[in-house]
């Protein structure tokens, strides 16, 4: 079992002339975990995102990090937001230089680094979250999106443990949204702990692996999503709505179909739940293939090439850095979110897919792809193109 990172024990909060914002909230993250705080407005959830690192002290109570009770002398804080960085939900609050680099530079230059590593912190910062080339840009000629991977990347300078995120899509546009979370996802699949705080349970139902609901700042439920959110008695008394997979499973269960007890989380689960209780065949055909260019790897192939010999074959880019990749020379991209799952449903019905990504996410498509053959005994071939042609 993971190590505990961050911990809250029976923490109590109360607002200057307010009412109390935090009920005795007691729970853990563990290393790795990627965690969703849900809750309506004023549940809570900003509160306590804030003494995570140390910017609010609870009245009553501890925060631990590393079983370590957070201090609260200059100098404890200063390690302690080393380690857990925050990202507030509005990024103009957080964004204080007049250029991209003199923002991300701000956390190493204050942490003593030298002038080339501050160079190389802030260059790497800026590679992660795809916005290399724009270090001597302004903030303020800048989108909203771009403003939120600033504000990232000024955290990641910093190379925290755990990252947490106050409403981290707020006021950005559907593709904005899935572009951050998949971030996100990079960045756990990289070894960062994500904790999340948002109000939207559709956002949260398919990413998190744990997810704790929050109301009146008390905890009603704290789990798995699938079990989190599965309760509408209780989601309705947060006053949020049931994800709609989750919802649509529940229905077809009251009306007598005999489903799977792993409930869905994305599509694909819900395509394979209808297969099964339909008896469908999960596959009729010889399975596509789903073929993976890593633009990390020395030896990726010539995409041009490839598609002129591959035509109307789909093509989906996971990673900030692939998406860029695809941007910069001109590759359409037909899935830029969910993009293993849309691929395994184009395997299903025989038809092969290409995906562009970054070496960290390439473990993550095979993982989820063998995950799905094993369960649904059918045999999707994963494989990685090279230079010379080679799988």
């Amino acid at each position: 079992m993971s190590h505990i990172i961050l911990e809250a024990r029976d923490i109590r909060y109360r607002y200057p002339r307010g009412p109390e914002a935090i009920h005795g909230i007691s729970f853990h993250v563990r290393r790795g975990e990627k965690v969703a705080l849900v809750g309506p407005n004023g549940a809570g959830k900003s509160t306590l995102l804030l003494m995570f690192n140390g910017m609010i002290r609870p009245d009553l109570g501890t925060i631990l990090i590393d079983n370590e009770p957070i201090r609260y002398d200059r100098e404890s804080l200063r390690t302690v937001r080393k380690r857990i960085g925050f990202v507030m939900q509005n990024p103009d609050r957080q964004i204080i230089a007049p250029t991209v680099y003199q923002d991300v530079a701000f956390g190493p230059t204050n942490l003593g680094l030298s002038e080339q590593e501050v160079k190389g912190a802030v260059e790497k910062s800026l590679r992660l979250v795809g916005l290399s080339g724009f270090e001597r840009r302004p903030p303020h000629q800048l989108s909203g999106g771009e403003k939120k991977r600033v504000a990232i990347a000024g955290i990641l300078a910093m190379d925290p443990d755990v990252l947490v995120f106050d409403e981290p899509t707020s006021g950005l546009d559907p593709s904005g949204s899935e572009d951050i979370m998949e971030l996100l996802d990079e960045l756990n699949q990289q070894g960062k702990t994500i904790i999340i705080s948002t109000h939207d349970i559709e956002l949260a139902y398919p990413w998190a692996e744990r997810a704790i609901l929050l109301l009146n700042g008390k905890i009603l439920q704290e789990d798995v999503p699938d079990i989190a959110f599965g309760d509408q008695d209780l989601v309705r008394k947060a006053r949020l709505s049931m994800p709609t997979l989750l919802e649509l499973y529940l229905e077809l269960e009251r009306r007598g179909f005999h489903l799977p007890g792993r409930k869905p989380r994305t599509v694909l689960d819900m395509i394979n739940i209808m297969d099964r209780a339909f008896r469908n065949k999960p596959c009729y055909t010889e399975p596509g293939t789903i073929s993976l260019v890593d633009v990390d790897s020395p030896n990726g192939v010539d995409l041009s090439v490839w598609r002129s010999s591959n035509p109307g074959v789909p093509i989906g880019g996971m990673g900030t850095r692939a998406k860029q990749y695809a941007a910069d020379r001109m590759i359409p991209l037909d899935f830029t979110y969910g993009v293993i799952d849309k691929c395994i449903l184009k395997a299903l019905l025989g038809e092969d897919s290409l995906i562009i990504i970054t070496g960290s996410m390439v473990q993550r498509v095979h993982e989820r792809v063998d995950e799905f053959c094993r369960e649904n005994q059918v045999c999707i071939r994963v494989s990685n193109l090279s230079k010379d042609g080679n799988r």
